[in-house]
């Protein structure tokens, strides 16, 4: 008895002991505790609103100094070790050192230092002194330059952040050399790292690898499909990388993948059957790739699929009726593809949506009415579809609803008001491009959220009185309709203070009611009452507006000084109405105007003088106006100016060759002015650079061709971006309160002299070449460097007086369409040369003094005669003289000999060619004046005047 108590006293002391052991306190070691305050010492923090408590605010050596108790840090239980520092969000500020004191922390298992800022300065190499290290993350910091090699000795990691750093700052050359010994990795993120070689297949190895992220990473090359199929991947994001190729496997998925992101790559081919193997897949998205094919029906196994999305692709065939298997969905988009099919019926059992957008297919069908079962939407799109018929009145039971997009359908009939106010929530609401009206009846409105109405194109007749009900609209676009009359005042009772955006353009609206000129809305960013019947004088916008738009009416009288008032103003347009009197001084003062648009009025005297050092102006279009005496020279000042044009007023000037030293210059048009004198003389050092079009036709300069201005016309030497379709244009972008922006384009108008008639261009490409000194007095040869300026697409040397033969070198403008040397006093052959231009539509060498057989072979075998009348010793197809021995004919005395005091061709009445079929780039543009094109996700539109949209 006395041995067993003896036992149990003994075995008491023992447990006793262990427990005091088990919780004595462990405290860190003071040369870890030092190497932490030394790093506290090196930084800053700074406490703000978006850190409150700095975790190293709490170290301190006050006290028992324990570095284990203080924040961010975690000791070994056992040993007292500091093990793992977490100090994201935590402010430190500065830049961090090679020496970094961190590195001392040779028993680091975890370093987290994100979301932090660290200066722009480098990664600092030293990270192989952490050997224990298992987690890293080192993203968003703000480092730059090359990610140091020695991470890559760290072998045991499982987990390596280094994403979210300043995009394209960190790089990576060689990514397999850097991963090769990281073969534990479960996780690794590279995003926003600069990846420029492709990925290394070593990576299909890591068969620990759950998490693989390396979108924004600049990636080229072949995805290894292998990836797809490591065993325990769960989520692969390889998005915005647009040079990157590759396709779905066909099989051999791996199951446990989750999270597939392949946005905006270069990803091709078909969406595989196997696809529906992937049971636990739960967000899928694909879009802005260049998937094609049809979607599988096995897709309608993903059981567990909460997003998908596929819009713009090259998709195609009907939407899977299995898809109604996919009630896990809370987001489908499938937009602009050419999906197909004639009913919606399986989207009714989804009904945990929220996102449902099938826009821009080839959808047909009427609307299912029972689409009130989805009671969770938020967002609806259908545009820009072939559904059609009417508007199911059950669609206004989706009382959550915020986003409904119907555009560009068939629908048809008359709505009731009331319904649209039932939609309690209803922000977003575009119905254009549609054959609607809304009934005449009693509304009953309480309360309405509203603030974007798209109701543009839809044959309305009359302003839709359910307007007056609506407090909260910021966006109202009525354009393209044929609503008549004065613009009532209840157009803006309740919504005077929220609008910021009206557009009533293309309508047949005559005034505003009472003919009100001070326009009543005090916040108003955006007006356009354009192509319209307005006659009145000019209605003074609101002192916000940025954007007036109010050409293409009736207006008359002066513009008033007041309109310089309107301190924020961008853009002006006032262009084809009958306005006269001057210019208002002011009105290149005002410091954010970019457009200045007042072509085809009837202002007379001198373009203002006053443009100051600030002058934004980009767009300067005073054409087809009674405008005399010089140009000014202050408008030097405008700096970013790109495009010119004074045509067809009564200048009275010589060439502003100082017009040089505005770099972004693409486009001078001077023509039909009084302009005189010789170019070349005046000329030293030039650098029209961006000079896309010059046209000084019809004025009086004389002297030789302007070879120094032409030389450094450098972007004409260039054959850039001919697949790309892209106007010129002024960009502007508008700020409005809650969730909307106004961001749009005005593309730049003009007329031209293309292929023998004047056309005039709605739209001006960005590869339209064209250079037009015709009408004018120019003498002596044509230069041969214009054979350098290899993008030209239209050259007119006509009605001048030069001399010499053509230079062959002209056979090096492999794009050129028109080519004009008419009425002048060419001598010599036409070269063979020319014969290999291809693209030339119109060839006009009449009327000189040219001899010898005409070219045979491609486009001159298309031409007719009266491209080259009036050569009297030219021969051979197609005119009717034969060719005989051209070489030793002689030509007659005259063709060498030039009197220009005697009566020359020049006299002749200038006749148009109408030029025959040929296969020129540039046809068809239509007549048209300055057009706005806004970029919009809400839909696209273009008409025969303007081009508008509105960006959410």
């Amino acid at each position: 008895m006395a041995a067993l108590s003896l036992y149990l006293l003994l075995s008491w002391v023992f447990l006793f002991s262990l427990f005091r052991t088990g919780f004595a306190e462990v405290l860190c070691h003071e040369d870890e505790s030092s190497a932490l305050m030394e790093f506290k010492r090196r930084i800053n923090t700074t406490v703000g609103r978006q850190c409150s408590n700095p975790k190293v605010h709490s170290w301190s050596l006050d006290g028992s100094g324990d570095c284990c108790s203080w924040g961010g840090v975690e000791c070994d239980e056992v040993t007292g070790r500091v093990i793992a520092l977490d100090l994201s969000s935590s402010c430190p500020s500065g830049t961090m050192s090679p020496n970094t004191t961190l590195f001392r922390l040779i028993h680091l298992e975890s370093l987290n230092l994100a979301f932090n800022s660290f200066g722009f300065s480098p990664i600092p190499y030293g990270f192989s002194n952490l050997s224990r290290l298992q987690y890293l993350n080192l993203s968003a910091l703000d480092f730059y330059g090359e990610i140091p090699h020695d991470i890559s000795q760290l072998s045991e990691l499982i987990s390596l952040d280094l994403s979210y750093n300043k995009y394209d700052s960190l790089h990576l050359p060689n990514m397999g050399d850097f991963v090769h010994n990281l073969t534990r990795l479960k996780k690794l993120d590279l995003s926003y790292v600069n990846l420029p070689s492709p990925l290394p297949p070593i990576l299909a190895n890591f068969s620990s690898l759950t998490l693989l992220r390396l979108s924004f990473c600049g990636l080229n090359g072949e995805f290894p499909v292998s990836i797809f199929q490591l065993p325990n991947l769960e989520v692969l994001d390889v998005v915005s990388n647009s040079n990157l190729s590759g396709f779905f496997p066909k099989s051999h998925w791996g199951s446990p993948l989750k999270y597939l992101y392949l946005d905006s790559t270069s990803f091709s081919g078909e969406i595989p059957i196997s696809i529906g193997n992937l049971s636990l897949l739960n967000e899928l998205t694909a879009w802005s790739c260049h998937v094609s094919g049809s979607l599988p029906s096995s897709m309608g196994n993903l059981s567990h699929l909460t997003k998908l999305s596929l819009d713009s692709n090259n998709l195609q065939g009907q939407i899977p009726v299995s898809f109604a298997n996919l009630t896990q969905l809370s987001m489908l988009s499938l937009s602009s593809n050419n999906l197909s099919g004639d009913t919606l019926e399986w989207v009714v059992n989804l009904t945990k949506l929220n996102y449902l957008d099938i826009s821009d297919n080839r959808l047909s069908g009427g609307l299912p009415s029972s689409f009130e079962n989805l009671k969770q939407l938020l967002t609806l799109r259908l545009s820009h579809n072939e559904l059609h018929g009417d508007i199911p009145s059950t669609l206004w039971n989706l009382k959550d609803l915020e986003y409904l997009d119907m555009d560009s359908l068939n629908l048809n009939g008359t709505l009731d008001a009331n319904g649209l106010f039932k939609l309690k929530n209803l922000e977003v609401l575009q119905l254009s491009h549609n054959n609607i009206s809304f009934a005449k009846t009693f509304i009953n409105a309480t309360s309405s959220k509203l603030a974007s109405l798209h109701l543009d194109s839809c044959n309305l007749t009359e302003f839709p009185q359910f307007i007056d009900y609506l407090s909260e609209l910021v966006v109202l676009e009525l354009q393209h309709n044929k609503i008549r009359g004065a613009i009532p005042r209840w157009m803006w009772n309740n919504s005077k203070e929220s609008l910021y955006h009206v557009d009533l353009s293309d309508n047949l609206l005559t005034s505003f009611e009472n003919n009100l000129t001070n326009l009543p809305w005090p916040n108003l960013r955006y007006l356009d009452i354009s192509s319209n019947l307005l006659e009145t004088i000019l209605p003074i916008p609101p002192p916000l507006v940025e954007v007036y738009n109010n050409s293409n009416n009736f207006l008359f009288g002066e513009i008033p000084t007041s309109i310089c008032e309107v301190s924020s103003l961008g853009m002006l347009d006032l262009s084809n109405n009958s306005l006269n009197g001057k210019i208002p001084p002011c009105l290149g003062s005002i410091d954010p105007l970019i457009l200045l648009n007042l072509a085809r009025n009837k202002f007379h005297g001198m373009i203002p003088r006053i443009y100051p050092n600030n002058c934004a102006l980009e767009m300067i279009d005073l054409r087809e106006n009674q405008l005399k005496g010089i140009v000014p020279r202050s408008l030097g000042n405008c700096r970013m100016l790109e495009y010119l044009n004074l045509g067809d007023n009564q200048i009275n000037d010589t060439f502003p060759f100082w017009l040089s030293k505005l770099a972004y210059l693409k486009v001078i048009v001077l023509q039909a002015n009084k302009f005189h004198g010789p170019i070349e003389g005046h000329l030293s050092q030039l650098n029209f650079s961006n000079l896309h079009i010059l046209d000084l036709s019809n004025n009086s300069f004389n002297g030789k061709l302007p070879s120094k201005l032409l030389q450094s016309c450098h972007a004409m030497k260039v054959i850039n971006d001919q697949d790309k379709l892209a106007y010129m244009s002024v960009y502007s972008i508008i700020t409005i309160p809650t969730k909307f922006t106004d961001e749009f384009d005005m593309t730049y108008a003009m007329t031209l002299m293309n292929k023998g008639a004047k056309r005039k261009y709605e739209k001006i490409s960005t590869i339209l070449m064209v250079i037009d000194l015709s009408c004018n007095k120019f003498e002596g040869f044509i230069p041969k460097l214009i054979g350098d300026l290899k993008s030209l697409r239209m050259l007119n040397l006509s009605h001048n007086f030069l001399t010499s033969s053509i230079p062959p070198s002209l056979a090096n403008l492999t794009v050129l369409e028109s080519l004009d040397l008419s009425l002048n006093n060419l001598v010599g052959k036409i070269p063979q040369q020319l014969a290999s231009l291809t693209f030339l539509e119109v060839f006009n060498v009449s009327h000189n003094q040219l001899l010898g057989p005409i070219p045979r072979g491609t486009q001159f075998d298309t031409f007719g005669s009266n491209s080259f009348a009036m050569n009297e010793g030219l021969c051979g197809s197609p005119l009717p003289n034969k060719c005989t021995n051209v070489d030793n004919a002689q030509p007659p005395p005259s063709f060498f000999k030039v009197d220009h005091e005697e009566e020359s061709l020049f006299d002749l009445d200038w006749k148009i060619m109408l030029p025959s079929a040929g296969v020129g780039f540039l046809v068809g543009v239509v007549l048209g004046n300055l057009i706005i094109e806004k970029k919009s996700r809400w839909f696209l539109y273009s008409s025969k005047r303007m081009a508008k949209g509105w960006n959410r």
